[in-house]
């Protein structure tokens, strides 16, 4: 009974990964933030963690710190923390045997999820001074941790051994459980400062919806137009939405819900798009974007990458350093 439920759980896990391809072209313009590159100067950098066979960034924060997991000549999975500077520290949870970090805040906090030597898999949270945290929501069987925003509020899903549903973890610990109506397999993805939560679920006849989820917990459900496989994958301070649908032929597409609940096909913001790829790659996969427009994925097959555009990154420090002033 718990291998099936794990599996569940597994497959959460890796699902970004089946749909990596998807997600890269839908990232590139992450709700308008990202400015054509044929005026900017950018600089690429290409990184591994020592010891890493196959490198894979999650998730980049305001500061430029990035998290994600590699891969040892053993095959295990562990996890990394790569500062600004290109510092990179590694790290697992107690009694990890397969580590997966999927998020950090701004203030440098990291959550993901982990597998113990039982094959059991908890989520953990890991603190800015390296301390960890694992939790599991009442009744799971297998915890899949997706997200974090600023407050320290984190988001993901885990299985009872016969549905997945989604959580909100409290800053104080405290769980929230909730389902969309008619929901299977319910898969948090992201959650923004105000604690608006988005993701996605499967029904009884496997047609997979975005929902919403509202500070105060109202759901909202929705589809893109003629698609029966919508995947939301982030929510900004505003409200907006992004993330991917396929439609008939199966063919992916991005797209940005605005927070009245239009959906329209990703765009930057002066109406334009592009494509990239650090020199010498044949396989190009962004992972994420910060509000500086940085994107980190992989390259390659198994290396990490970093794109910079050097004008936007110069205006978020100035920007940074006049709070700084205020504060």
């Amino acid at each position: 009974m718990i291998t099936n439920a794990l599996t569940v759980a597994q497959k959460l896990l890796v699902a970004g990964r089946k749909e990596v391809l998807a997600v890269g072209l839908m990232v590139l313009s992450t709700l308008g933030m990202i400015h054509p590159a044929n005026a900017q100067k950018v600089t690429y950098i290409i990184f591994d963690p020592p010891g890493s066979t196959s490198t894979q960034p999650n998730s980049i924060n305001r500061k430029g710190t990035i998290t994600g997991s590699y891969r040892d000549a053993q095959f295990v999975n562990h996890g990394f923390l790569r500062d600004r500077d290109g510092t990179i520290t590694s790290f697992d949870p107690p009694g990890s045997n397969n580590t997966q970090p999927a998020g950090i805040n701004r203030e440098g906090a990291i959550t993901g999820t982990y597998t113990d030597a039982s094959d059991v898999i908890h989520g953990f949270l890991r603190a800015r001074d390296g301390s960890f945290s694992a939790f599991d929501p009442p009744g799971s069987l297998g915890t899949s941790a997706r997200a974090i925003n600023g407050r320290g509020e984190i988001t993901g899903s885990y299985s009872d051994g016969t549905l997945v549903h989604g959580f909100r973890r409290a800053r104080d610990g405290t769980f929230t459980t909730f389902d969309p109506p008619g929901s299977n397999e319910t898969d948090p993805t992201g959650i923004n400062e105000a604690g608006e939560i988005t993701g996605s679920d499967t029904d009884a006849n496997s047609v997979i919806h975005g929902f919403l989820r509202a500070c105060d917990g109202t759901l909202t459900t929705f589809d893109a137009s003629g698609s029966n496989n919508t995947n939301p994958r982030g929510i900004n301070r505003s409200g907006e939405i992004t993330g991917f649908y396929l439609d008939s032929s199966s063919a992916s597409h991005g797209f940005l819900r605005s927070p009245d609940g239009t959906l329209m096909v990703l765009r930057f913001r002066d109406g334009t798009s592009t494509t990239f790829d650090p020199p010498g790659s044949t396989d190009t996969i962004p992972f994420g974007i910060n509000s500086a427009g940085t994107i980190i994925g992989v390259v390659n097959q198994g290396h990490g990458f970093l794109r910079i555009e050097e004008k936007r990154e110069k205006e978020k420090e100035k920007e940074e350093d006049e709070q700084g002033d205020k504060n």
